[in-house]
């Protein structure tokens, strides 16, 4: 990618929201068995009954199994193509699973969580004609706007029996 290329704009409230709503795959890259990871914790809230997803993958070069689940060694051997890329790597390591997400063809959404941007990474998903949110929590994002959360992003505390807005 050319650096002088513009950066595009992270995507708006409304957008991420879009995003939620139409994906029904994830793969998150860099999936951890180790339970205080944050990989770990989004994994499991995402297998959670209170989220919509109909496959759940998980990726790390280590493979095995995470909570009951296989995990595959490269997005190249997941059983079909996410419409939504999870990403815990580092910002340096972006760019290349940009790459690798651009190279799987039919993925919709490159997700890099809480402190991670690499504006190349997306420049590249912007030249593919992906959707790329930088420095969000997939978690957080999914659960603010599933009335789970406060807009600034934590357990609002509020006990009420009306039923939670459906994403679909």
């Amino acid at each position: 990618m050319e650096p002088d290329q513009a950066v595009p704009a992270d995507p708006s409230a409304q957008q991420r929201l879009a995003i939620l709503r139409r994906t029904r795959s994830i793969a998150i890259v860099g999936m951890s068995a180790d339970p205080s990871r944050a990989s770990y914790f989004v994994g499991t809230y995402l297998l959670s009954s209170s989220c919509s997803f109909e496959h759940v993958w998980f990726v790390n070069p280590k493979g095995g199994e995470i909570l009951g689940r296989p995990v595959y060694r490269s997005l190249a051997e997941l059983p079909g193509v996410p419409d939504l890329v999870d990403v815990f790597r580092r910002s340096e390591d972006l760019p290349a699973v940009a790459e690798e997400v651009v190279a799987l063809g039919g993925a919709r959404t490159f997700w890099a969580q809480l402190g991670l941007r690499s504006d190349d990474a997306g420049r590249i998903c912007a030249a593919a004609g992906l959707d790329a949110v930088m420095d969000r929590c997939l978690k957080i994002e999914h659960a603010r706007f599933a009335g789970g959360l406060h807009l600034a992003g934590f357990d609002t505390g509020v006990i009420s029996s009306r039923r939670r807005p459906s994403l679909a």
